[in-house]
């Protein structure tokens, strides 16, 4: 699958930078909020924009199966080369469609979306949800993080409100029981005005 999928626009130029801020940020800090909302291993956990695999390893250390979709060339071969683990199956998929792993049949426990979903323009993020929410294990959860603010240049993204994404859930039967907003932790974030918002929603029984 090549690079230039929609929404990875910068991401391949500027792995090298990406690969120095993204692994300065341990993970468990980063998901702190949220780690309540976190399955006990053993379990099933899918990383949608698995990125520098930075979480995807810290959830194989905890004790999890890891699969990581990252369709990135770039940062997904270099992913599985800083992180080996034999609890992580690495593949090249995309939002939204997801293909590749829907034609694998598999449910998990636990989804994260971490600074991926506002790649997506409302169309997109229509088409998404429900190819998301079909891999969900029922009472599983959903944990997503929103990027707000100006948009890198090279980068492709969009303003996503959380009104919109708590309704396409809930058309999901998932339901939020989680909502925060803060600043950014990335220095160079915070001179811009960045800031996050945190979903944590659970799709019915």
């Amino acid at each position: 699958m090549a690079d230039r999928v929609s929404g990875t626009e910068g991401y391949a130029e500027e792995a090298d930078d990406l690969f120095v801020r993204y692994e300065s940020h341990p993970a468990q800090d980063l998901h702190r909020a949220v780690l309540h909302l976190m399955p006990k291993p053993p379990a099933r956990v899918l990383d949608i924009g698995a990125g520098t695999g930075r979480d995807g390893a810290w959830l194989a250390g905890l004790g999890h199966q890891v699969v990581a979709v990252e369709p990135t060339d770039t940062l997904r071969l270099r992913a599985m080369a800083l992180h080996p683990s034999p609890a992580i199956t690495w593949i090249d998929d995309s939002l939204p469609e997801l293909a590749v792993l829907r034609a694998r049949a598999e449910s998990f426990d636990l989804v994260m979306l971490t600074a991926v979903f506002m790649h997506l323009d409302a169309d997109q993020r229509a088409q998404a949800m429900p190819n998301i929410a079909s891999r969900i294990t029922a009472g599983g959860r959903l944990i997503m993080r929103l990027r707000h603010g100006p948009v890198p240049p090279g980068r492709r993204m969009f303003e996503v409100a959380d009104d919109e994404i708590i309704a396409l859930a809930g058309l999901q039967n998932m339901t939020l029981v989680f909502n925060e907003h803060a600043i950014s932790r990335d220095a160079r974030n915070q001179a811009a005005g960045v800031t996050w918002t945190t979903l944590g929603f659970v799709k019915a029984p």
